[in-house]
């Protein structure tokens, strides 16, 4: 099997211990074209490259980036990134919106929306020729608005004219993720190659096996967000979830953002969340479920294979 990367094809094998979900950039697509003065771009570009070889330092090979319109998606800053690095790093399609889509898109039906990531995928990003290999859509705690409707059926169909898995964010508190995959399986998904992403914000094991019930994989994938929920909290679910079974369904990542609107200049980002970075995983989580009985076998599963099983290819 093969899959897509910003820079080559790659054989599904060769992808390596993997994140699954961290974004090389993020932040607001129309005050970036409006007010440019208020970035800089190489600055973004030296972060992430920071960041990526940190990683790539602890073993990592390949990054799952599922910055996608909404979050100003940038396929050349990725290919960039990955060139410099000698990271693979996977593109995505689809729309981040909590609310509401730009007129564009109100004003035509969901199939044509989902034929432009169905392009994404086939012909290329932005007028490149870097295919995007999975989808991405999110659910927030304004719930399934007509709008968010809209993208996740337009995912559903994409994912269902192309075969490429679905990526989600989600927000356990109000149990979106249940909501997605209704719509999802409404529209006849494969819930095998469907991500519920963010299942690690929440402690409630009861939500997440409900999750975890339809087939689907669930990402534990915001440590360093400790505000959101401790990693002590963290780590007591995932190893909860691994007792039970679940370590063919899992993925750890951190949903680190090199470089946010939110907290700008850069420095701020650690003042609210000092623990995040793209090396937290290995440097501080993975040490820690050792010592709570998390085996190497268990580690793999879950940083290694499992993105093949999300692919559908046989490990």
């Amino acid at each position: 099997m093969k899959i897509n990367s910003v820079t080559e094809v790659l054989d599904i094998n060769s992808l390596g211990t993997t994140l699954i979900h961290e974004h090389m950039r993020t932040r607001s697509e129309a005050v970036a074209v409006q007010f440019p003065h208020l970035y800089n771009d190489e600055e973004d570009f030296e972060l992430a490259k920071i960041q990526v070889l940190g990683a790539k330092k602890h073993g990592v090979q390949t990054i799952f980036d599922p910055t996608v319109m909404g979050l100003d998606r940038d396929v050349r800053l990725m290919e960039r990134i990955s060139k410099e690095t000698g990271v693979h790093i996977i593109a995505a399609t689809g729309v981040y919106t909590f609310n509401v889509l730009p007129s564009r898109f109100v004003a035509n039906a969901i199939d044509f929306l989902a034929e432009q990531f169905v392009r994404d995928i086939e012909v290329g990003v932005q007028n490149t020729s870097i295919k995007a290999s999975f989808l991405k859509a999110a659910t927030d705690a304004q719930g399934v608005t007509p709008d968010v409707e809209k993208v996740l059926r337009a995912v559903a169909r994409a994912h269902l004219q192309t075969g490429v898995p679905i990526m989600t964010h989600s927000h356990p508190a109000t149990e979106t993720g249940l909501s997605q995959i209704e719509i999802f399986k409404e529209e006849g998904v494969d819930l095998t190659k469907v991500l519920i992403g963010h299942c690690g914000d929440t402690d409630n094991v009861d939500y997440i096996e409900r999750v975890l019930d339809y087939g689907v994989f669930i990402g534990m994938d915001r440590y360093g967000l400790s505000k959101v929920l401790s990693t002590e909290k963290r780590n007591e679910t995932v190893v909860q979830l691994l007792n039970k079974g679940y370590e063919k369904r899992m993925f750890l990542s951190q949903d680190y953002c090199c470089t946010t609107d939110i907290y700008r200049p850069n420095h701020k980002k650690k003042d609210v969340h000092p623990d995040w970075s793209m090396t937290y995983l290995f440097e501080t989580v993975l040490p820690l479920l050792r010592e709570n009985g998390v085996t190497e076998d268990q580690i793999q599963t879950m940083m290694v294979d499992n993105v093949k099983r999300w692919f559908g290819a046989t490990v």
